[in-house]
């Protein structure tokens, strides 16, 4: 059954007046004061709210790929892959509570700069800087211009290519304008729109097929027409409503997926560029801690808005959702593979009205938007950051902004030839292809800055080696599995044995216990820094324990000059302000920032001791909220369980 596209002139509207309002923050935030300069640019100027800071932190996750793939991952599969959604939840509240107050005490702007000021020696950082931007392109950036593209594709009936290369101009333009801040306050409105709309598909969904007791009968019954009676092809799970499935057959162990979305799922968030970029942005650890708090709140949803609504659509058009004969499924999405990813665009454009389909299609324009834009800012502050001042010791603000920008455009061009691979892999599953390639290349990070942090004798040698290993023997993996595909329902499994026989997800917690042995084992036989050395930069010796009598000795050579620097450059900026007269000077600072030769005021010691102090009654709320919020997923876990 075709499609319908957005051809009502109600629906078309909506869509063009979100766009002008998106551009129109652009512009606001290309015209505001102070943003032609790199703490601004790339950090918002550490002064965001913690409503600006959780809708960010949640519209930075829940982008295109999990209207695509987490909503497929329920009509294919059940709830099951909610267990993502819930159990990270633990990770989101360790990341404010304990690994933020390490980044703020180290002073730093990006995540291989801390691994940088922890082990004193510079390769750790630009691997770390190299794996993160390949993990932009691999497992976040081709994902979202992918399920973005599709959006538009089957809204407008573009090409994919002409949909790609929309989407990409549009938000490439927001953001290479606008930097973190216009991300963040756009992210914020969008996390709006996203709730709004999910919601009302939510209700329109449930109302269609009669609630949630309906829905679990219905969705057992869900079969396409065009089958092989001769194979489970079609069928639906029978364990679709359970949360905890067979640890040896099914496609989503228990002990592995609970220990993947838990240890597994550190990287993620609590040392990934783009979500803690969002928290250093904070304006104080209470700001950032509110925001968690938010974002945790903000993340028991998707069962409701996603999960649910990606069974609803396959209840009521199985033969496109459900579909596993390849000439259908061809023809209902241009993919032989499977068509549960268009699960739920498919909802919104045949189930809503007028002007409604419109509004959520404009959800869905969102979160695609609020992805990229998030990716774009934190590759190429991690790009300019820990790569190109190394290559340019000397770059001014305005190269160094310069830089980051181009380097937003050649992501783009890198991420849109990776798109057709993405069409094949893991079985047409958008959902199942992230997680694997984040397990075989990116959890073993969690584990380097978990010993990073918090044992003190972790050595350089042995997170570099314990990194490097895991990501060759996950690397081997992830090159097998592009060049052996998951065969099709029904096929026979030639695979080799290590992608046929063991899942994906052991895999990965195989690689956390191998990353984890090799640092314990090289850590052992290598010598630790020294107490002085690691002053500020693990818990045990991070800045803001002291009592506000005590004062604070800066003995990392990485800060000695704080105060002297942040003066000097302010200065500098001042005087240079005063000499723009002519207004081609104005407007290359408007768009390009301002030329002082330094490159960044460092965040000054007493500034990071006044971010980390909190009043004891903001404290006290913050806690409970937390302890609110893990006894909310026990009670959901054992509910669903």
């Amino acid at each position: 059954m075709a499609t319908k596209g957005l051809d009502h002139w109600g629906d078309i509207l909506v869509v063009v007046v979100y766009f002008c309002f998106i551009l129109g923050i652009g512009i606001w935030s290309l015209c505001r004061p102070n943003r032609g300069n790199v703490n601004s640019y790339f950090l918002a100027g550490r002064a965001m709210p913690w409503f600006a800071v959780g809708a960010s932190v949640f519209s930075s996750n829940i982008g295109s790929e999990h209207f695509v793939g987490l909503a497929g991952a329920g009509a294919s599969s059940g709830i099951v892959l909610v267990l993502y959604e819930w159990f990270v939840i633990f990770e989101i509240l360790a990341c404010a509570w304990m690994f933020l107050p390490v980044y703020i005490s180290a002073g730093v702007f990006t995540l291989p700069e801390y691994l940088h000021r922890r082990h004193g020696r510079g390769r750790i950082r630009v691997y770390l800087s190299c794996l993160a931007l390949v993990l932009y392109i691999l497992s976040k950036l081709v994902v979202s211009i992918f399920s973005g593209s599709m959006f538009i594709q089957m809204a407008l009936g573009w090409n994919m290519y002409a949909s790609i290369i929309a989407l990409l101009v549009v938000t490439g333009i927001f953001t290479v304008l606008g930097g973190l801040t216009a991300v963040m306050y756009t992210d914020t409105f969008q996390t709006a729109i996203m709730m709004i709309g999910a919601v009302i598909v939510t209700g329109y969904g449930f109302n269609e097929v009669g609630g949630y007791s309906n829905l679990q009968t219905k969705y057992m019954n869900s079969v396409p027409s065009v089958r092989n009676e001769n194979t489970s092809c079609g069928l639906p799970k029978q364990d679709a409503f359970h949360l905890f499935l067979d640890p040896v057959d099914s496609d989503y162990p228990w002990p592995a997926i609970v220990l993947m979305s838990t240890i597994g799922a550190v990287w993620y968030w609590c040392c990934d560029q783009m979500i803690v970029q969002r928290s250093l942005a904070a304006k104080n650890i209470s700001h950032a801690k509110g925001g968690s708090i938010l974002t945790g709140y903000f993340k028991l949803l998707p069962i409701v808005l996603l999960i649910f609504p990606g069974m609803i659509s396959r209840v009521l058009y199985p033969d496109d959702v459900a579909c596993t004969d390849p000439t259908v499924c061809e023809a209902v999405c241009d993919n032989p593979v499977g068509c549960s990813n268009i699960a739920y665009p498919k909802l919104v454009l045949e189930l809503l009205p007028y002007g409604l389909r419109g509004l959520l299609m404009v959800v869905m324009f969102s979160a695609v938007m609020s992805s990229l834009t998030s990716i774009f800012n934190s590759s190429s502050t991690i790009f300019t950051m820990d790569i190109w001042r190394r290559i340019r010791k000397e770059a001014t603000q305005r190269e160094l902004l310069v830089v980051g920008r181009v380097f937003v455009v050649f992501m783009c061009g890198v991420s849109v030839l990776w798109v057709p691979i993405i069409k094949s892999s893991s079985g047409g599953k958008l959902f199942t292809y992230m997680t694997a390639v984040e397990g075989y290349i990116a959890a073993p990070l969690g584990i380097v800055f978990l010993f990073s942090i918090f044992w003190t004798k972790t050595t350089e040698p042995a997170v570099f080696f314990g990194l490097i290993i895991a990501n060759i023997v996950g690397g081997i993996r992830l090159v097998l599995e592009f060049v052996y595909p998951t065969p099709s329902c029904g096929e026979f499994d030639e695979r080799p044995q290590i992608l046929s026989k063991m899942n994906y997800l052991y895999f990965g917690v195989m690689l956390l216990f191998i990353t984890a042995s090799v640092i314990v084992v090289v850590s052992l036989l290598t010598s630790p820094r020294n107490p002085d050395e690691l002053k500020g930069v693990t818990w045990w010796t991070r800045y803001g324990q002291e009592t506000s009598g005590e004062a604070i000795e800066c003995t990392n050579s990485n800060v000695n000059n704080d105060i002297t620097l942040g003066s000097q450059n302010r200065l500098e900026a001042d005087t240079e302000d005063k000499e723009e007269k002519t207004a081609c000077q104005k407007i290359l600072t408007v768009l390009f920032g301002k030329t002082d030769v330094h490159q960044v005021e460092e965040f000054q010691v007493e500034k990071r001791r006044k971010f980390l102090l909190q009043g004891k009654n903001s404290s006290t709320l913050l806690n409970i909220n937390a302890i609110l919020l893990m006894v909310l997923i026990a009670f959901l876990t054992g509910y669903f369980s």
